[in-house]
């Protein structure tokens, strides 16, 4: 099997989000079949090659782009994404005693400026409530002291299991972002399930009142050591900050496939939407959680 392909076992766990092939004898055309351009969307990942590079075995490359598109437009990797982590969930693998958020700088290509400002209908990210995004104005590109590029926010759990992606431009803070980022977990929302975790770790840059109020109200504690500028906290929780370094990993294990490493995609919901499949990607990876019968 070639490298970046998803195996039967892999396949059959996703296989059914996908678009019946002949629409349930419906009208229209028979779809490609959906496997071989799921592998394509793959290998651009990784290789973070331009789109129309890749290989033949995957099926016309334009028909391979379209296709991430469509499923980015109609939610379906939002559905799936949300499906496989509430599979863990459900199988009591996604903890709720430590999360933690970080965010990342991404040097973004020459190929990833020039779209266009104004708003075009369908430059959107469907599914679930909390994985919608709409594109940007400002496409979350800036300039900071790391150059030309985008700011990614994660969230993980202890596990290093991603919850939470968004992105903003490369110069803002991301304090700015946090209430962004923690409404973007993509979790579903079960009755008598805790929804937020019992402590979230973070480094001095969410050191604001305003982010530890958030916490507070929704009854988290909150990990995050004070600046200089602010009192000492004789009562910070050392052992479990030294845990934080879990996001950072994270970080660069996302960071191996190259089309996230560098951003390329002129859209962000495209970017976001690549980030996904990555995050589909690594579940599939992980063993399935047990079919309760």
């Amino acid at each position: 099997m070639p490298r970046y392909e998803v195996t039967d076992s892999q396949w059959n766990r996703i296989a059914y989000f996908f678009p019946h092939p002949t629409h349930w004898a419906g009208a229209g055309p028979p779809w490609h079949p959906h496997r071989p351009l799921v592998n394509g969307i793959l290998w651009h990942l990784h290789t973070g090659a331009p789109w129309r590079d890749v290989p033949p075995r995957y099926g016309p490359w334009q028909t391979v782009y379209d296709r991430f598109n469509l499923w980015r437009k109609d939610g379906t990797w939002s559905r799936i994404l949300t499906t496989l982590l509430d599979q863990l969930d459900d199988a009591g693998r996604i903890s709720r005693e430590l999360w933690c958020i970080d965010a990342s700088v991404i040097r973004a290509s020459r190929a990833a400026a020039g779209a266009r400002r104004e708003p075009i209908e369908g430059r959107a990210l469907g599914g679930n409530r909390a994985t919608q995004l709409k594109e940007p104005q400002d496409h979350a590109l800036g300039r900071s002291r790391g150059g030309f590029g985008t700011k990614v926010h994660l969230i993980c759990d202890r596990h290093g299991i991603v919850l939470a992606v968004f992105v903003t431009p490369g110069q803002q803070h991301e304090s700015t972002a946090f209430e962004a980022v923690m409404e973007r977990v993509a979790l579903s929302r079960v009755k008598g399930r805790r929804r937020w975790p019992k402590q979230l770790a973070g480094d001095k840059g969410y050191s604001y009142p305003r982010i530890r109020l958030w916490c507070s109200k929704r009854c988290i504690k909150a990990v995050i050591p004070t600046r200089s500028d602010q009192p000492r906290d004789e009562n910070f929780d050392v052992a479990t900050y030294r845990q934080r370094n879990i996001i950072e990993r994270v970080v660069n294990w996302y960071k191996d496939c190259r089309a996230l490493g560098t951003r390329y995609d002129k859209l962000a919901v495209d970017y976001v939407a690549l980030w996904m499949v990555a995050m589909i990607e690594r579940i599939l990876h992980m063993k399935p959680p047990r079919q309760n019968t």
